[in-house]
């Protein structure tokens, strides 16, 4: 955390999620379990780009999806019951034409502790084949007016 209490991301204006931990999130070891935060990280990519105007009727309508093809997660810190967190996310490519891809961070603001930063790649898919397919042009405006920069990219601490 900065000297002013403010979370310190690894890029700019993150899009954010709030996170109270459950006891129902926790496994044998106490801690959030590994699968869950691979839900926060769906539950997040889905708020953030409805956000930005790319809502399930736009995928509908245009009979196309970003699907995830690789997660890569690095785990720094264990969270906890009762935990409060916030997950941040940035789109930080796309190629124009049919792949995306996002960063993640997860930080426990009552320490600043990052406990958690991610990867993930996607690729635009037909609905109904689930094939490979070019975006459409919303999605790729969309896409590519969100792109942040990705700098140092992913950093372990």
């Amino acid at each position: 955390m900065s000297a002013d209490g403010a979370i310190d991301w690894d890029l700019p204006d993150p899009f954010t999620m709030e996170i109270r931990v459950a006891a129902d999130d926790t496994d044998r070891l106490g801690h959030a379990n590994n699968v869950v935060y691979v839900r926060w990280l769906e539950e997040v990519s889905w708020a953030h780009i409805a956000s930005l105007g790319m809502t399930w009727d736009l995928h509908e309508r245009t009979g196309r999806a970003m699907a995830i093809t690789r997660t890569e997660i690095d785990y720094l810190g264990a969270a906890n019951t009762g935990d409060h967190l916030v997950l941040g996310t940035w789109i930080t490519g796309f190629d124009g034409r049919l792949r995306s891809s996002r960063q993640f961070q997860l930080v426990r603001p009552a320490d600043g502790k990052t406990l958690a930063r991610a990867i993930s790649t996607h690729a635009c898919v037909n609905l109904e084949t689930q094939r490979p397919a070019r975006a459409p042009q919303a999605f790729r405006d969309i896409l590519a007016a969100a792109v942040v920069a990705r700098g140092q990219g992913l950093r372990v601490d």
